[in-house]
């Protein structure tokens, strides 16, 4: 008698239909290691802001972006620049990234911190951050346009787009000139 797996395929089929879609966080580096890495020796102090509502709204229109900005995730340096920690949501899961700024306004150094979805993680290759490097408030920052997208991680190319934008208009509203 020869046997025939056969009936194990609906099994096998039901089974992968209701097994849960576990998204992989993924954690690149510590708070502590990016600020080493983008300003090496130099002296970081929290700086954190209270933003208005009228600020909250000129961050969403300038960005997209609808979470609330976290103030409590700032640093400035002793040169002159800051270090910002934001959030923004990828397709379904957050994404933590932090910015580092320049003492002129212009973003030295864009990394990953975590990132929580199953896929796009392409996000945190320095080469696609790359591109942030050198860009200022009065950039726009729009995907396809200015900032190259990556196919199978739009949301999150977009979405990081968008919070990079905001972190820099907040810099022009807020931390510029202290």
């Amino acid at each position: 008698m020869k046997w025939n797996p056969a009936w194990l395929l609906p099994v096998a089929t039901l089974g992968a239909a209701t097994a849960p879609l576990v998204a992989h966080a993924r954690i690149y580096m510590s708070i502590e290691q990016a600020q080493r890495d983008m300003f090496g020796g130099t002296a970081l102090s929290p700086f954190p802001v209270a933003l208005t509502a009228a600020q909250q709204d000129a961050l969403r229109d300038a960005s997209s972006v609808s979470l609330p900005f976290q103030g409590n995730r700032i640093w400035r340096a002793a040169d002159g620049g800051w270090f910002v920690v934001d959030e923004v949501v990828g397709k379904h899961e957050s994404i933590t990234y932090a910015v580092g700024i320049q003492a002129d306004g212009k973003v030295k150094r864009v990394e990953i911190l975590e990132y929580h979805e199953s896929y796009g993680y392409e996000v945190a290759e320095d080469r696609w951050l790359q591109q942030f490097a050198g860009k200022g408030q009065d950039a726009t920052l729009k995907l396809g346009k200015d900032i190259e997208n990556i196919s199978g991680a739009t949301l999150s190319s977009k979405h990081l787009t968008d919070g990079v934008k905001r972190v820099l208009v907040m810099h022009g509203l807020v931390l510029k000139g202290h």
